[in-house]
């Protein structure tokens, strides 16, 4: 949608570093002629500076940016933050973009309407809308344009309760999707499964990375990506 100048609204990723918010943004600059993605924005843990849930460093965030050549606006969130906490943070984030004429965020969500609904109250509140390009698209299709469009990717995180340690550090191709048992959703929507893209289309260069140790916390199996 464009502005009423009849310029490209101006959008921001909700970027994790993960295969959906890849496919998000390579949606978004698909539809060039109706927007303009001025760069992303990431939430991280404070002190450990990762994206809590995928357990990756912030370097390695850096490093994607740098390759997609867009900025990075990073929001700290206290470990064990309420609710009302996190959302406090993340609006004053967002109130910022605006300020400096951001008018919407783009989200790789696919069917979850909750966390659709909590996305879009935030931003009207804040005068601003959201976009979710992946919307109700069959999950195995949407990982299987992933795989073809030549994106790499690693398994980064997966729960204990959904799938066993050997996922943790696989990349994923087609023997990945194959090897999920039955009612593991494709792409990891319920939180089955977590991932870094390293490589791509859409990146100028490989984002170097090695397999770190793989651990236990908070019922995930977690596998430490090295910056290299």
């Amino acid at each position: 949608m464009k502005t009423e100048a009849g310029l490209p609204t101006k959008v921001f990723i909700s970027w994790s570093g993960g295969k959906d918010s890849t496919m998000a943004l390579r949606e978004i600059l698909r539809a060039r002629d109706k927007y303009d993605v001025a760069g992303l924005l990431t939430t991280i843990t404070e002190g450990d500076e990762r994206v809590q849930i995928q357990n990756v460093r912030r370097a390695l965030i850096e490093r994607q940016a740098a390759s997609l050549n867009l900025p990075v606006h990073f929001v700290h969130i206290p470990k064990g933050a309420t609710n009302q906490e996190y959302e406090d943070k993340t609006a004053r984030a967002l109130s910022a973009l605006r300020d400096g004429g951001v008018e919407a965020v783009a989200f790789g969500d696919l069917f979850l309407g909750d966390i659709r609904r909590y996305r879009e109250r935030l931003l009207t509140g804040l005068g601003m809308r959201g976009l979710f390009p992946l919307w109700e698209r069959e999950t195995r299709a949407v990982v299987a344009a992933f795989i073809d469009a030549g994106f790499g990717a690693m398994i980064t995180s997966v729960r204990q309760d959904a799938l066993d340690r050997s996922f943790a550090g696989r990349i994923i191709d087609r023997g990945f999707v194959d090897a999920l048992p039955p009612g593991v959703d494709p792409c990891g929507e319920n939180g089955e499964f977590h991932t870094f893209v390293f490589d791509g289309p859409l990146f100028a260069r490989r984002v170097l990375c090695a397999t770190g140790a793989v651990t236990e916390a908070d019922g995930h199996f977690y596998c430490d990506l090295l910056p290299v």
